[in-house]
C-alpha cells in the first residue's frame, strides 16, 4: 500500500523548498501539504511557541493523521517541543524536521555553532542538540547567535539582505567551531548559494537530512 507523508508548515514559503526533495528521495509515496501561518505569527509575537499555538499544532497534526497520513513532518523547528508532545496522540510517526540535523551535528564534532534569524527557533533548536549529545554520551560547546535584521528582511521580501546577512554570520562563526547548524529550514538555500571556501567546516540544514531521514524509515517498515 502506498505510504502517505503529511508535510505541516508554518509558512506557505516551505513547500517549494520540501517537494523537490519529496519528489527526488520519497518516491512512490502519497504527499500533502498543511499551511498555518498563524501559528508563525503567534510564535513570532510571543518569542516563544505559547501553549494555545502548540495546542493548535498537535490538532493539525491528529487531523494529518486521521487524513491517512503514516508519517508526518513538522517543519518548522519552533514548534519541536509541541512536536513531540503529539506523537503519543497518533498512529503515524510524528518528526520533528531538526532532529537529524542535531544527530549530525553531535556526531560530527564538539564545537557546535546554532545560526538562527529568529530568537523563538534558536532556544529550541540549542537544547534539542544539548539533549541529543546528552543521549550519546558526548559532551559539547554551543556557540549560538541570532542574525540582527535577517527574518525582517526576507519577510519584506530582500532575500538577498537575508542571505547576505545570514552568510556573514556563517564566515564568522567557522572560525570558532567544528560545526554549524542552521535552525530554520528557511535558511537552507543560503548554503548552496555559498562557495566552498565559505564553508571550510560543515554547515547543516534540516530539509534534506529530514527528508533523507523520513526515506530511510519508509525504507526501513518496508523490508520488516
Amino acid at each position: 500500500m502506498t505510504k502517505q507523508i503529511a508535510f505541516i508548515h508554518t509558512s506557505p514559503s516551505m513547500i517549494p523548498v520540501f517537494k523537490p526533495l519529496a519528489d527526488e528521495l520519497l518516491k512512490g509515496t502519497s504527499v500533502f501539504n498543511m499551511v498555518d501561518e498563524s501559528l508563525l505569527c503567534d510564535i513570532i509575537r510571543d518569542g516563544r511557541c505559547p501553549p494555545k499555538t502548540a495546542r493548535r499544532l498537535v490538532n493539525h497534526v491528529i487531523e494529518a493523521d486521521d487524513a491517512g497520513a503514516d508519517y508526518i513532518l513538522v517543519t518548522c523547528s519552533s514548534m519541536g517541543r509541541a512536536v513531540e508532545s503529539s506523537r503519543a496522540l497518533v498512529s503515524a510517526t510524528v518528526l520533528r524536521v531538526d532532529e537529524p540535523m542535531a544527530d549530525k551535528a553531535v556526531a560530527t564534532g564538539a564545537r557546535i555553532g546554532v545560526i538562527a534569524t529568529l530568537p523563538s527557533t534558536l532556544e529550541p533548536t540549542a537544547a534539542l542538540i544539548q539533549s541529543r549529545a546528552a543521549a550519546a554520551g558526548k559532551n559539547i560547546d554551543l556557540i549560538t547567535t541570532v542574525v540582527a535584521g535577517a527574518f525582517d528582511a526576507v519577510i519584506s521580501g530582500n532575500g538577498e539582505k537575508h542571505d547576505s546577512l545570514v552568510a556573514a554570520a556563517l564566515r564568522e562563526l567557522s572560525r570558532k567551531t567544528d560545526v554549524i547548524v542552521l535552525a530554520q529550514a528557511s535558511m537552507a538555500r543560503v548554503v548552496d548559494a555559498l562557495s566552498p571556501n565559505e564553508k571550510p567546516i560543515p554547515v547543516l540544514a534540516s530539509p534534506r537530512l529530514a527528508v533523507e531521514h523520513l526515506a530511510r524509515l519508509i525504507q526501513c517498515a518496508a523490508s520488516q
